[in-house]
Order: C-alpha cells, then sequence, then structure tokens
C-alpha cells in the first residue's frame, strides 16, 4: 500500500480528460497533475524537444513524490515514452496512444477515422498499432488543426471551435466511416462539438481516458502500490507557465469534479 500521489503529466489542459478518469475510476487516490503550458501545443515539436520536455516533467512529478507516472498526451507518449520508461525504470510508467485497436476491432464498415496531432499520426508507435490491428481496415488519418490551441485557450465551447470541428469533421461524414478516434488528450473537450457535427450518422466517437485508467489501476494492484483508504485524497497542479496558468488548470479540474 502506498499513500503517495499518481503523477499525471501532459503538454497543457488536455491529461485533465485523462485525469477525469482516473479521479472517477480511483477515488481514493491523490493525484499530481503536471500541465507543461509553457511549450505547448507539442505536435509539430521533435522528438528530441517533446522528449525533453516528458523528462523535465516527470522530474518535476518524481520531485513531489509521485508513486508511478501517467502520460497523459499522446504526443510526448509517442515521442518520449520508451525513454522515460528506460530511466525511471523502477517506476511504473502508462502512456496513451490512440484506441486504433477497439475501434478496428469493432469496426463494421472497416473504415475509421483517426484525429490526432501530426507527430502522433507520423510516429513509429501509431504506425505500429496500426499495422498490427488495421491489416484490413482503411485508416483515415486526419489532424486535428486547431484543436488543441482551442481548448488551452477555454474556447471548446466557442463558435470559432464550432467552426474548427466542422471544418475537420464534416468531410468524414461521407467516408463511411462508422468510429472517430480522439488520438489527442485535448480533443475529448471538444467531444460535445463532435457528436453534434456527427448528428444522426450512425458513427461512434472513441478516447482512451477509460481504458488508461483501467491500466493504472491494474498496474497499482500488480505492484502493490495503491492507496490504503486511510488518507483522504489530495489533487494538485503544477506548470512550466506562469501562477495563472496554474490556477487555470486548478479550476478546470474543479469544474469537471462538479459536473
Amino acid at each position: 500500500m502506498d499513500n503517495r500521489a499518481i503523477g499525471v503529466y501532459d503538454s497543457g489542459f488536455g491529461g485533465l480528460s485523462v485525469w477525469r478518469e482516473l479521479r472517477k475510476m480511483l477515488p481514493e487516490e491523490s493525484l499530481i497533475y503536471l500541465g507543461d503550458g509553457k511549450n505547448c501545443p507539442y505536435g509539430g515539436r521533435s522528438r528530441e524537444e517533446i522528449t525533453s520536455f516528458a523528462v523535465e516533467a516527470v522530474e518535476a512529478l518524481v520531485a513531489e513524490g509521485a508513486k508511478m507516472i501517467v502520460v497523459g498526451c499522446n504526443t510526448a507518449t509517442t515521442a518520449a515514452v520508451a525513454y522515460l520508461r528506460e530511466r525511471w525504470s523502477d517506476m511504473p510508467i502508462v502512456g496513451l496512444e490512440p484506441a486504433v485497436k477497439p475501434a478496428c476491432l469493432t469496426s463494421r464498415t472497416r473504415r475509421i477515422a483517426v484525429l490526432a496531432t501530426e507527430h502522433s499520426l507520423k510516429s513509429d508507435m501509431f504506425l505500429a498499432t496500426a499495422a498490427r490491428y488495421a491489416s484490413d481496415v482503411e485508416v483515415i488519418k486526419v489532424v486535428g488543426n486547431g484543436f488543441v490551441e482551442l481548448v488551452e485557450q477555454g474556447l471548446e465551447r466557442s463558435v470559432e471551435a464550432e467552426i474548427a470541428v466542422r471544418r475537420v469533421v464534416e468531410p468524414l461524414l461521407d467516408e463511411g466511416i462508422d468510429k472517430i478516434v480522439l488520438g489527442c488528450t485535448h480533443y475529448p473537450f471538444l467531444r460535445p462539438l463532435i457528436e453534434q457535427v456527427i448528428g444522426e450518422k450512425d458513427i461512434e466517437v472513441i478516447d482512451s481516458g477509460e481504458a488508461v485508467a483501467r491500466r493504472v489501476k491494474w498496474l497499482m494492484e500488480r505492484y502493490d502500490i495503491a492507496a490504503d483508504g486511510t488518507k483522504h485524497p489530495e489533487y494538485r497542479f503544477l506548470s512550466f507557465a506562469d501562477e495563472e496558468y496554474r490556477q487555470r488548470l486548478e479550476q478546470c479540474a474543479m469544474h469537471i469534479i462538479e459536473k
């Protein structure tokens, strides 16, 4: 048993969609969330840059006493998780990747779309997963242009967000797809708009948050590091940006709790 917190890291606000699922599935666990903010977005950056950001984030979370790390960022996972696991080999580190496997296994039309950042869609991890599970499925890869920036600015319910979502999603509706995979943790904040654009079309939207929470729970049981229930869970928020950004992260998370 271990009452230390789980560390969750993202380029900014997106990982709060994972934080939400962790809190829901593991209500007894304390969580430390680090939203970089200073270097967001990651999508167009080099692998070396992203790995450097990820190392700095994990170092900060370890210094705060985190017992395990959840890389709540698809782009950071594809760029850096292998290196992070090598460097912190004694600590469980959970990464994210687009939910291509379940989408492919359950697709009726054998055509799916994956919305993700440019880096994630070109990564070896994504290409290997697609090659393994999508041999008989056509995968339409689409960059969610502007999606991360909209969420970072708190504009996920704005007219600008609706325009951006329509620009990306509407062309997919006549492609015969039956799944849209959200391959960036920022994108679930735009899910209501995505589903609004889909309308009556029989297309399911899938993200990885719940699956990641299940993986975290399994690993804590395996390593015997689950909280013992004697301590009230605490939620802390860190950022490499300014204090205003950190406060916005905390306010967004508290809003999630209240829903």
